[in-house]
């Protein structure tokens, strides 16, 4: 068993070594760099990355980032390709493929056959000298000095060069595309960071209660709607359902402070005026900010101050925003 001090200073060599990949890296971007990313730019096809080994993995990783900001792409594993999978690439596709050092068999098998087939090939390698990068149009260099782990042979250092260069591919192609906080959302609409650009407070509560009562509504059924309709307010509304004011979970404890005997008292008695409200149109994240910013957990849903509805710090949660 090694000591804790062994313990961190392995992982802060190991976190080193691989700072010092990425600063090779970025020194390292080149013309071919820029040409490359034009030429993906300007493809009508796909970008089909590929590898073997760990190279696969962050090939695959690759894919979903270039998927994810607007530059279609598929993975093909080089095994597979070389029994089949060649099939998948099309005329106009640009072949991305990941080897550190440019030279396994699989590559050495498949390199020629993308150039007999037309397309155009990058290398993203260790070694521009190497096979690969002889036969490759373009070479994204990921320079390394030495892996992470203390034998210098598990792909820890190059993987990060690879699944680094990756990241600069796709954030540049997405800036040439103009690829917008909206296009993000498109493409992510099942997760969180998707829900917070395009789901909307209309959305949300119109699964909800509308808990209301008029002004002159007594304290007994002024709790039995807010009770029955389990959002911890009921919005004070006039004839023409336009809002009032609000009586929440914390009017009634300070009621119950101030007062020895509630019976004679109305909603209009202990309602909090001027409540904070949001339109059914604004982003729910927006709603989150005002629930946050005032420390409430309900937002009356206005248009033009008629009541619609509320939505609840729970609805937030739900979501995933929160």
């Amino acid at each position: 068993m090694i000591s804790e001090e062994q313990i961190l200073k392995t992982a802060s060599r190991t976190l080193e070594i691989e700072m010092q990949a990425l600063e090779a890296l970025k020194k390292a971007l080149n013309g071919d760099f820029v040409a490359c990313v034009k030429a993906i730019y300007a493809s009508q096809g796909r970008v089909v990355v590929t590898g073997v080994g760990k190279s696969a993995i962050i090939a695959q990783k690759i894919v979903a980032t270039l998927n994810s900001t607007g530059t279609p792409a598929i993975f093909m594993h080089a095994a597979d390709a070389i029994h089949g999978d060649l099939g998948m690439i099309q005329p106009a596709d640009i072949v991305l493929c990941l080897s550190k050092s440019g030279e396994t068999p699989e590559i050495k098998v498949l390199a020629p056959l993308l150039k007999n087939m037309g397309n155009q090939l990058v290398g993203m390698i260790a070694n521009a000298n190497s096979f690969l990068g002889r036969h490759a149009d373009f070479v994204l260099l990921t320079p390394i000095e030495q892996e992470a782990d203390p034998n210098n042979l598990a792909p820890t250092a190059s993987t990060t060069a690879q699944a680094a260069m990756g990241d600069a591919l796709a954030t540049v192609l997405l800036q040439m595309r103009g690829f917008t906080s909206e296009h993000f959302a498109k493409f992510h609409p099942g997760g969180a960071l998707g829900k917070q650009l395009y789901l909307r407070v209309s959305d949300i509560y119109i699964h909800n209660e509308r808990p209301m009562v008029s002004p002159g509504t007594g304290i007994r059924d002024t709790i039995l709607e807010m009770t029955s309709k389990r959002l911890g307010a009921a919005v004070v509304i006039d004839e023409n359902e336009a809002v009032l004011g609000i009586v929440t979970d914390g009017d009634l404890r300070r009621m119950l402070q101030r007062e020895a005997s509630v019976s004679h008292l109305k909603a209009s008695d202990i309602m909090s005026l001027n409540p904070r409200s949001i339109h059914k149109d604004a982003l729910a994240v927006e709603a989150l900010d005002l629930m946050r910013g005032n420390s409430i957990t309900q937002l009356i849903v206005a248009d033009n101050g008629r009541y619609l509805g509320i939505i609840h710090l729970h609805d937030l949660v739900r979501e995933g925003l929160l």
